[in-house]
């Protein structure tokens, strides 16, 4: 199974910028970020997917975040910026090798461990 490590956490004032990275050990064509808020649940922020590299946005991030793939270092990003204080949570990168959660953010089933975003206001 593909092995997922996030890091590029941190916490930041409201406005600010962080660049979060996902290290993957091998190359998966749908690849996700996703996010969870203290006591809510986990939900979909952007994806990557095909061998053409199309991407979407839940509506929250449309125009701040964008989520991007270097191949040639292995490394999913997710770019943030204007952030605000609800985009705080554990932020989490996830693969679908199969292509089946493709519209569904490719939610799993391999996933990171997480890595904190905390954005004070």
């Amino acid at each position: 199974q593909v092995q997922l490590v996030e890091s590029g956490g941190g916490s930041v004032q409201g406005g600010g910028s962080l660049r979060l990275s996902c290290a993957y050990s091998a190359y998966i064509t749908c690849m996700g970020w996703f996010r969870q808020a203290p006591g809510k649940e986990r939900e979909g922020v952007a994806a990557i997917w095909n061998s053409y590299g199309m991407t979407y946005y839940a509506d929250s991030v449309k125009g701040r975040f964008t989520i991007s793939r270097d191949k040639t270092k292995n490394t999913l990003y997710l770019q943030m910026n204007s952030l605000k204080p609800e985009d705080t949570g554990m932020y989490y990168c996830a693969a679908d090798p199969s292509g089946r959660y493709a519209r569904d953010y490719c939610r799993g089933p391999a996933w990171g461990q997480g890595t904190q975003v905390t954005v004070s206001s």
